[in-house]
């Protein structure tokens, strides 16, 4: 090989080496280029994905605020039909209170002059009654009336009161009691004592125990006893007071139309 041939292969060498450098500049410069998409498509693609998890999650909870409005949709559903039957129901009991108010205003209307008529014919009875505690079961018929006049008084209490003062006249009817109180002899007022046995027999008795009386009510006054009586109606007073066992005891009994 001569030395031209040399110097140009050496050259054609250098040239080639020159060529190769610049070749390996250039595939650096591509393959930077491409290192840096490659990391721009990532981030991008990052990006992305941190939006549709974020997408993802925010479907997550519009699915489950959709699944409890729903649940509460039903809940709210159940609880309407409930409340809605009690309604209903609170309705009929309105409407039956209504007309048992209606009911009851029309039962006023009747049972108001019963009651009238009730204290009227108790105390038509009582005056012709025997007259055992009298001034009280005067003073009862006299409250009765001032009740019926009372605003403040229900018609049902008044016709409970009405009821207790024929409760009481019917017990005096069984009843063997005593009490102390004035007797009224016509020409003179003294303190006896008052036993009577249901409405059988009504006798008095001077304090002293000399004195007996019997209630004539055919009559409407008193009649004296003998003195076979004094004893008879003393140990009366005695056993109506518990002071004496129950025992016989011989009172007078003035017979159903006896004059």
């Amino acid at each position: 090989m001569s030395k031209l041939s040399k110097k140009s292969l050496i050259a054609s060498t250098i040239i080639g080496a020159l060529a190769f450098s610049a070749s390996n500049f250039a595939s650096a410069d591509a393959l930077t280029e491409l290192q840096k998409a490659e990391a721009q498509i990532f981030k991008n693609s990052s990006k992305s994905q941190s939006k549709i998890n974020n997408i993802y999650e925010q479907t997550q909870e519009l699915l489950a605020e959709y699944r409890n409005t729903v649940d509460e949709a039903d809940v709210l559903s159940g609880y309407n039909d409930h409340v809605q039957l009690m309604v209903d129901d609170q309705k009929a009991n309105i409407k039956s209170l209504e007309d048992q108010i209606a009911g009851i205003d029309k039962t006023k209307q009747g049972v108001v002059p019963l009651m009238y008529k009730m204290i009227d014919t108790l105390e038509e009875f009582v005056d012709l009654d025997v007259p055992m505690n009298i001034d009280a079961r005067k003073e009862r018929i006299a409250g009765l009336r001032d009740v019926m006049g009372d605003s403040d008084v229900s018609v049902s209490e008044q016709f409970r009161l009405v009821l207790e003062a024929y409760e009481i006249e019917a017990s005096y009817g069984t009843i063997f009691g005593v009490y102390q109180g004035e007797l009224d002899l016509g020409d003179r007022m003294i303190t006896a004592d008052f036993v009577h046995m249901g409405r059988i027999s009504f006798v008095a008795q001077s304090l002293d125990m000399k004195n007996a009386w019997v209630w004539n009510n055919e009559k409407r006054s008193w009649e004296a006893l003998g003195d076979e009586y004094l004893k008879p109606v003393t140990d009366a007073v005695r056993m109506a007071r518990k002071q004496l066992p129950l025992d016989l005891a011989k009172l007078p009994v003035f017979a159903a139309g006896a004059k």
